[in-house]
């Protein structure tokens, strides 16, 4: 999973095919509990670019977006917001891929 880098950067992805955001933050222990199954969603869903977003260093673009609780993911495809799976609830690979597997194609 590829790290965000700058704002400009989230416009690019966005503005790409089937783009999923995940906000999360190293001190995050929900975020934590995911980790170990991202290798395996990422593997299933070949067809995304998943990108990580640390909330602590983008807190304003989570302002804009309404991203007040982590994890979270917000899906894109050719820069239309396509779903999002946002709350401050821990969330576990099966919710996750119901989450992907019901995005707009």
């Amino acid at each position: 999973m590829e790290l965000l880098q700058s704002t400009e950067q989230f416009q690019q992805y966005k503005n790409e095919e089937r783009v999923i955001f995940m906000f999360t933050a190293d001190w995050c222990g929900d975020c934590r509990f995911i980790d170990p199954a991202l290798p395996a969603i990422e593997a299933n869903y070949p067809e995304y670019t998943f990108v990580k977003i640390d909330r602590d260093q983008f807190i304003d673009l989570c302002g804009e977006l309404e991203v007040y609780g982590i994890p979270s993911f917000i899906a894109y495809n050719n820069g239309n917001e396509t779903g999002r799976f946002v709350s401050k609830d821990r969330k576990t690979q099966d919710e996750i891929e119901t989450f992907i597997n019901g995005l707009e194609k």
